[in-house]
This record gives C-alpha cells, structure tokens and sequence, in this order.
C-alpha cells in the first residue's frame, strides 16, 4: 500500500514527465498557467476531460511507438476518443488491470470458468473492454475462442450468440464448474431478453459470479443498476453479492471496483493503491466534504504514457478513498461505458 507521500512523489514524477513529452498535454497546462515548477500536490495536477481525448494526441509515444489504440465505444461515424498505447504500456495495462482484478474478484473464491458476452480481442481489437477480458482469460490459461461469446455485426454492433452462452452454462452445470460471466449492461439487459422471449430458465452453477461493466447508449432497453442485478440475481439465481460492478474507461488503465457500501445495496467503489479517485466541486474544483456530491476525478498511475489526471462527467458522493456513483452529469455526453443512474 503506497503512502501518501509515497503515492504524491510518484504523481508529480509522473506529471513532469508528461508535461515535457506529451505536447497536447503541455499546452493544456500552460493554457491554465500550470507546470511542473508550481505543482507540488497531486491533487493539483491539470485534470483533462475524456472527450480531449477525441481531437487531440495526448500522449508522449512517437507515431512509430503507437502500436495499440483503444478506441471509446461508440457508433460508426462519430467521434471517438483514442488513447495510443506502445507495447510496453499495454504490458503495464495488464499488469495494472490483473492485479486488481484478482485481488477484488477472485480473492477468496473458487477457481472459475470465464466466459465473456463481448467479442473477442481479436474480433473487436480496438476496445480496451475485449482486451482487458481476454487478459483475464489468458492469466487463466483459457482458449479465447471458447469463451467469448459475443459477435460483431455488419453494422458493428456486438451481440450475444445465445446459442453458445447455453452450451458453456450447460458445460458448467455438467462439470460441477462455477462461471465468471463477464459482460456490460447492454450484453446482459440482452440475455435477459433472450430468456424472457424462449422462455428458456438458466441458473448459472453454484458459486458463480458476474462481472457487470455498465452502458448502454442507446443499445438496449435501460435499467437502473438496482433493477438489473436484481433481475439478473432471479434469471440466474444469483446473490447480491455474486454481482461484481466494475467501473473503467479506455482512456484509463486501472479500473475500480463496487463493493456493498451501505444495508439498502447501494455501492461504493474503489481504485488500486495506484490510482485515487477524488470527488471535487464543479464550481470550486476542490474535494468535497464527506458524503457530499460532486464530480468525479481520476488520477491513475498506470497511464505513463499518456495523461495521468482525468476529469470524467460522472456525478459521485463521496466516501472516503471510496465513491459512490451516481450517473452522468446533465447535458454531459453519454459514454458507451458510462455508468447507470444509481
């Protein structure tokens, strides 16, 4: 567990590297008077909104350095936002992204049998979404191509071959094997449309978990967060506390975690020791009292080589190290991945 003088050394660290390699990132700060001489708090490191991401290189990587992009979810023809990785920092995405998966889903259960509703890397190279889940299936020594369950179509869209998702539940009943099934809002409100309309009843083998990642953006009826894993808990027989929320964005390389916050269900996320997450005054810019509301900042270790403090448009409370998501800013841009109204 990194102190926070320990954490603050490494922030500014990473900050002045940025603001010397990273072009965009540079003439950011200086259109806010800001370098790396009159920083000397990580919480006052110039934060840039997601959707700077869209029109602008931010990242310290030569063009001949960007073998990887992931791209922000989305429709054909719209702007995206990209974030350039190299092979050394897609190295560190993963080593970043497993360590705290294993540490806050896997820790303390039995060995589990993933399966994912998305495409696969390969079929969807660009999402860091397809990426991250095929790194759990390959730390878990799986063959992607018989456990990603989702397809690409025409269009682009992803969706769920229902078809396969029955044969690895059937497979797991039969094995006596617990499932991780992992997916986002729209796979799942996608499934449980599917068994509603065939009328199909599936209850996932004892000790099974569910990794839900949120958003919808127009590509499924929408549910409140409560109303989908309560639905999906009785489509599935699940408990409450076999539904994992995972909160993350392309433009980031760590992701958070919800754990039960408080009696009603409501959840309370939480970064690794290497990102902290601030709720701050969209006013003021300052952090908020405890359980106060505010916006949600991001300052994530593991983005070396692009910017490390990001500004979401994500409404929080604020608890502790911890936050509880509360959905979108009005009038903000929907994000693909962007989390549901709590």
């Amino acid at each position: 567990m990194l102190s926070e003088d320990e954490f603050n050394a490494l922030a500014l660290a990473v900050f002045r590297s940025q603001f010397h390699h990273n072009a965009a990132y540079r003439a950011f700060c200086a259109g806010r008077s800001v370098s790396p001489d009159s920083v000397g708090d990580w919480q006052k490191v110039p934060a840039v909104p997601p959707r700077a991401f869209k029109g602008l290189e931010l990242t310290s990587l030569a063009a001949a350095e960007r073998e990887f992009v992931f791209w922000s979810s989305g429709t054909t023809g719209e702007s995206r936002s990209r974030h350039f990785h190299s092979r050394e920092s897609v190295a560190l995405y993963e080593t970043s992204l497993w360590a705290w998966f294993e540490r806050q889903v896997l820790a303390g259960r039995p060995e589990l049998c993933p399966v994912a509703l998305t495409p696969s890397p390969a079929a969807a190279p660009n999402s860091s979404l397809a990426h991250m889940f095929g790194e759990i299936l390959r730390r878990q020594g799986r063959v992607p191509e018989e456990h990603f369950v989702g397809r690409v179509g025409l269009d682009g869209a992803w969706g769920v071959d229902f078809g396969a998702w029955r044969r690895c539940v059937e497979q797991g009943m039969v094995r006596n094997e617990p499932l991780l099934l992992l997916g986002t809002a729209f796979n799942f409100v996608h499934l449980l449309d599917w068994l509603a309309t065939s009328g199909s009843s599936l209850c996932l083998p004892a000790g099974s978990v569910v990794l839900e990642t949120g958003g919808y953006k127009g590509r499924s009826r929408e549910l409140t967060r409560s109303e989908l894993h309560a639905a999906l808990g009785e489509a599935l027989g699940l408990a409450r506390d076999q539904i994992v929320t995972e909160y993350g964005m392309s433009e980031l390389s760590s992701q958070a975690y919800a754990y039960p916050g408080s009696a009603d269900g409501r959840q309370w996320f939480r970064f690794p020791p290497w990102a902290r997450a601030q709720v701050v005054s969209p006013e003021t810019g300052q952090e908020v009292a405890e359980g106060a509301t505010g916006v949600l900042r991001i300052l994530d270790l593991a983005n070396v080589w692009s910017v490390a403090a990001l500004q979401t448009e994500d409404l929080a409370v604020r608890h502790g190290e911890a936050f509880e998501l509360l959905g979108r800013i009005p009038a903000a841009e929907p994000r693909g991945c962007s989390q549901m109204t709590a």
